[in-house]
């Protein structure tokens, strides 16, 4: 059996190439090495067992290639940042997984399944239910809110603070560049898929982290960020006030999802959390990130927050659970894995800390008090 894996030199992809040629899985990547992700070029991880070509999933003349006697497909490439090149989003997470259901058909190409990454970005400001008027889809929080510093999502009816719900699969709501663009690739490809019965599964990750996550790009996560400062002997900086929750997920638990959607055909045509179904708050995780790399410092909390930032986002896992799915790795193992892996590479390079310097003078990090 041969699976193409797209991205597959990147953080998920590649612990996914790994698990697939575990499983004596011929193995084909491609991936055009984004500069922003892959500075110096394929990492020296990429397994000599599979197979690298270099392009672009929105090149049809790559992706033709990449297809070549491919049984099933993961789609982990992906385009991800908080940057404002909105149309770069769609071009790579909408035409990308449209041309390959494109030349699927096209070619007549026995592919016998493709497993989708979505992302949990697509429930946009997430699922609430007001006391008094019941539940609601939210909008982003207004600028003119979020210089306030009012933080907690407001029922639309009555103006109150509401509750935040497990994020459950039925109900998306997409509002960034991100998160449209992945939300239309995950419905291109369910309903290509239901269309010309192409058994799809698109799995919506929440926060993954873990050994090999990218210690370049903006979106890389807080494990980097906080880690980079930290060990500079800087405290991690926390946006708001560090009382939004989110999911964190461990690599190997991601990969573990991907292969029961492959196996599953319970699975096909729908979409499925994976997450950890566990709230932590951006300041406690911050706490013991501190605990394990220096306890002497304490995060900061500057007044800052970063536009296109959700409130709390923690997703139900019920669905891939009755499945047989369950997270194995607890939030102190992503933690320690991770300063594990960035231990062992020398330390985090100087490159890291240009992501955030980026981010602050192209206004993605705001200040209050000053709308």
């Amino acid at each position: 059996m041969r699976a193409l894996v797209t991205g597959g030199a990147g953080f998920i992809g590649s612990h996914l190439v790994d698990a697939l040629l575990g499983q004596n899985w011929e193995v084909v990547v491609l991936d055009n090495l984004h500069p922003r992700v892959h500075p110096h070029g394929l990492p020296e991880w990429f397994p000599a067992g599979a197979e690298f070509l270099r392009g672009s999933v929105t090149d049809q003349a790559a992706v033709r290639r990449a297809l070549k006697g491919v049984d099933v497909v993961f789609h982990e490439a992906a385009y991800q940042d908080y940057m404002t090149d909105f149309s770069q989003f769609a071009q790579v997470n909408v035409t990308g997984i449209s041309l390959i259901y494109e030349c699927i058909v096209r070619d007549k190409l026995p592919v016998k399944k493709v497993v989708v990454a979505s992302s949990q970005a697509v429930y946009g400001e997430g699922q609430f239910r007001c006391r008094a008027d019941g539940f609601f889809l939210p909008r982003p929080r207004s600028r003119d809110q979020l210089q306030k510093s009012e933080w907690e999502v407001k029922c639309p009816q009555c103006g109150r603070a509401s509750q935040p719900l497990l994020l459950e699969e039925e109900h998306p709501n997409p509002f960034n560049q991100y998160a449209v663009s992945k939300y239309a690739g995950e419905r291109m490809a369910l309903g290509l898929g239901w269309i010309y019965q192409i058994p799809t599964v698109a799995l919506r990750y929440s926060i993954t982290q873990g050994p090999r996550q990218s210690l370049f790009n903006h979106y890389s996560g807080i494990c980097r960020i906080f880690a980079s400062r930290l060990r500079k002997g800087l405290p991690p900086i926390i946006y708001e006030d560090g009382m939004q929750t989110r999911d964190f997920i461990h690599v190997s638990d991601v990969v573990e999802a991907n292969i029961l959607a492959l196996q599953d055909e319970r699975a096909n045509f729908q979409a499925f959390n994976v997450g950890s179904g566990i709230p932590v708050t951006v300041l406690s995780y911050a706490e013991r990130l501190c605990e394990a790399t220096n306890p002497r410092l304490k995060p900061v909390l500057p007044g800052e927050y970063r536009v296109g930032d959700n409130r709390h986002s923690v997703s139900s896992i019920e669905k891939l659970k009755a499945l047989g799915w369950k997270p194995k790795k607890s939030l102190d193992n992503i933690i320690r894995d991770f300063l594990a892996w960035v231990e062992a590479l020398g330390g985090i390079p100087e490159e890291a800390f240009q992501a955030e310097t980026i981010m602050r003078e192209s206004g993605v990090v705001q200040r209050v008090g000053l709308g």
